[in-house]
């Protein structure tokens, strides 16, 4: 449910909500226009399916990706790709009201008078148009500065630094007012900060940080000086009581970014901030969850894992499958399952992270890491209880403990089994490097301490983009 709280805020979430109310006034006119619609509501003859369509195609507009910053900071890509993805929720619709025959027969009110490929039509066009629309009114919005958020940020160092550039890179809103205030006793501007056109900088000598935050009307309050020993609590204080949300620099980048600021990350945060915590009833539903999806998934793809292995073996000499030794929960070793997709003599000279454009992939395997088809064995796992559908990604003993070595607290992504998908998976392009490692590892951290049910579910979802559209393979 934290993850819900974290995300509400967002540019995202206030497009999704334009859509969904575009979406219920357009839908109820498509249903009346592929055919004359009559409702007994004392006989409770409204079928349930009626609301296929809208609600497949918001699902799959989500799974796509269609509210993320990148979808929204391209809104010509985002516009062609809406009527095909408004199509696969067509057809996700269909299939579920098929599926869900044993309802009983389709009403002719919501499906017939007309047939399906008529109200296919219809759905894809209306809502279709519905989505553009929105994204106009959205667009609209942010040009009249409705949906800009007005931050105060108490610092000017190089950690008010930090977040500036993390806000305009990665943050969940797409525009920022942000003023700065720095009190002379707290050390000096960050010239990079002072050098960056159109930033505002209040000394505290000049302004106190009540007045401060009425001046610039703020939002909320962000807490993040290079050097908190001395503060004044009662000023924010103050500011809490009149009204201005105050919150520290760690939990405000952990919400508006979605990830932990690993370069900055303070271990008495942590300990003191929420999460962290796995109940018995997370776990059975965890795995629960694991058993259903994983067998799910397994038996609907099995044609494709068949086809993948069949290629392989065409190829050229050498096994189908793949082992190899991962770490999943509590440093557990386990061998991995993956379809082949190197040469046999790929790591003759020792392991070796894995390179663009790697020479060592076969041009079968190339297909089928881009496909994602070489990851399906890993069901197998899961079914085993080794590893879990989302999670933090199994990397190899001998780079895990490298990593640990140099990067503080890597060790805690293990507090959960390791996972097919993953939050790093979905926000972070496939990753070979100690670098790499350490960016994913704040989206690792995020997930952990953020942990739910409903979060697996999301990035479940997410991963249909990956899958579909990947931003990255190797």
């Amino acid at each position: 449910m934290r993850f819900l709280k974290l995300s509400l805020t967002t540019t995202g979430s206030v497009l999704f909500l334009l859509d969904l109310s575009l979406v219920a006034l357009v839908w109820p006119a498509t249903l009346w226009i592929g055919g004359p619609v009559t409702v007994s509501i004392a006989a409770a003859q409204i079928d349930i399916r009626m609301f296929a369509y809208p609600l497949a195609v918001l699902l799959v507009m989500y799974a796509m990706g269609l509210y993320r910053r990148d979808a929204i900071l391209e809104p010509r890509k985002t516009a062609t790709r809406i009527p095909l993805v408004v199509g696969m929720g067509g057809v996700l619709a269909i299939l579920a009201s098929l599926g869900a025959g044993w309802l009983g027969p389709l009403t002719f009110g919501w499906y017939g008078g007309r047939d399906q490929a008529m109200l296919f039509g219809l759905a894809t066009v209306s809502l279709t148009t519905a989505a553009l629309t929105a994204r106009v009114i959205f667009f609209f919005l942010l040009h009249m500065r409705v949906l800009h958020r007005r931050l105060l940020v108490v610092g000017a160092g190089q950690r008010a630094y930090d977040l500036l550039r993390m806000l305009r890179k990665e943050g969940n809103n797409l525009h920022y007012e942000i003023a700065f205030l720095q009190e002379p006793a707290k050390g000096e501007i960050d010239p990079r900060l002072a050098a960056e056109p159109g930033v505002r900088i209040i000394m505290q000598s000049e302004c106190g940080l009540l007045e401060a935050a009425r001046l610039v009307r703020a939002d909320e309050i962000v807490v993040a000086p290079d050097d908190r020993r001395g503060m004044d609590l009662q000023r924010l204080l103050d500011c809490k009581k009149a009204g201005y949300p105050v919150v520290q620099y760690l939990s405000f980048i952990e919400s508006e970014i979605q990830r932990i600021d690993i370069k900055r990350l303070e271990v008495g945060w942590l300990v003191f901030s929420e999460g962290f915590t796995f109940s018995a009833i997370d776990r059975f539903l965890k795995r629960a969850f694991d058993l259903v999806v994983s067998s799910l998934v397994l038996a609907l793809t099995a044609p494709l894992l068949l086809c993948g292995m069949i290629a392989i073996r065409s190829e050229g000499p050498g096994p189908v499958f793949y082992r190899q030794e991962r770490v999943t929960l509590d440093n557990r070793v386990f061998w991995i399952m993956k379809l082949r997709t190197m040469r046999v003599d790929a790591e003759a000279g020792g392991a070796v992270w894995a390179a663009t454009k790697d020479n060592r992939i076969t041009k079968v395997g190339n297909f089928l890491r881009r496909a994602r088809i070489d990851e399906l064995p890993q069901l197998v796992n899961i079914l085993k209880g080794e590893m879990s559908f989302v999670g933090p990604r199994p990397e190899r003993p001998v780079f895990v403990a490298e990593l640990a070595e140099q990067i503080p607290l890597y060790n805690e992504r293990h507090m959960v089994k390791a996972g097919l998908t993953g939050w790093a998976q979905v926000n972070y392009p496939y990753g070979a490097s100690v670098e790499d490692a350490r960016s994913k590892l704040g989206y690792d951290l995020y997930y952990v301490k953020n942990f739910s049910i409903l979060f697996d579910l999301v990035i479940l979802l997410q991963t249909l983009r990956e899958v579909l559209w990947p931003s990255g393979v190797r």
